[in-house]
């Protein structure tokens, strides 16, 4: 377990790698006793302090929820991140590259909530029942960690390496087979990542239940309105400058992002 000042030296390292586009050496070297538990408490440092310079959490994300992604990573259950209000990218609005250190672009089938989800004992059907909609969502992933040579406490501790997200209108998820949507995702026109909903852990819901039940532990609650990132159905892609990105679902949508 690392020291509070340890803690603090490893969260300011982030968010000054984060504010400045410097990304620095891993966490993991540079604290060989660096552990998951550390790793979370480094996370909520720095989104307290965001917190408290006027952002709002407006949900959260599930990373790591492939299979592949988590033998590549040794673990056997995905991590967390928070959704914050200064996050959300206008589909409308071109976002600027210079504002992250090497950003890529996932595909998910996002969940607004419509109710709380309850905690330690949620279920899918809970999750279901308080869904007001799925969304097309894109997730814009960074990594403030030099070259994105991470492990596992690397990217928990550096708010699972969310940085930004944009959703579309979306549709009531009753009226979707969730295990069985096809995703593609476009870079001007162009397929560049393809996948399918089950993708997250065989059902996107399942990694929604497994958020409510695991953040419940911190005290933490999943809340009407919020939004839940469950995971990608595809590959990240890297982002290009001046490039074009749409995600399209199947029976659910599309929502765009273009850089510059």
């Amino acid at each position: 377990m690392l020291s509070p000042e340890a803690l603090r030296e490893a969260a300011g390292s982030l968010a000054r790698a984060e504010a400045g586009r410097l990304p620095v050496r891993s966490l993991g070297e540079r604290y060989p006793e660096l552990g998951v538990a550390d790793a979370y408490r480094i996370q909520l440092l720095n989104v307290h302090a965001r917190l408290a310079a006027g952002a709002r959490v407006v949900g959260h994300k599930v990373g790591l929820s492939s299979p592949v992604m988590q033998r590549m990573m040794g673990v056997h259950e995905p991590d967390y991140g928070h959704l914050l209000d200064d996050m959300a990218l206008d589909p409308a609005v071109p976002v600027d590259t210079s504002r992250y250190c090497a950003p890529r672009i996932e595909v998910e089938v996002g969940f607004v909530l419509g109710a709380d989800l309850p905690g330690e004992e949620c279920t899918v059907e809970d999750v279901l029942a308080a869904t007001e909609r799925v969304v097309p969502a894109l997730e814009l992933i960074d990594s403030r960690i030099a070259d994105w040579r991470i492990g596992i406490a690397d990217t928990i501790a550096d708010n699972a390496s969310s940085a930004g997200f944009a959703v579309g209108e979306g549709r009531d998820p009753r009226e979707l087979d969730l295990t069985a949507v096809d995703a593609v995702l476009r870079q001007d026109g162009r397929p560049v990542a393809s996948g399918r909903s089950d993708a997250v852990l065989g059902d996107p819901a399942v990694a929604v239940a497994w958020l409510a039940r695991t953040v419940a532990r911190f005290d933490v609650p999943l809340r009407k309105g919020h939004l839940v990132l469950p995971g990608s159905c595809t590959r990240a892609v890297d982002v290009v400058p001046g490039a074009g990105y749409t995600a399209e679902f199947g029976g659910l949508g599309s929502v765009s992002l273009s850089f510059q």
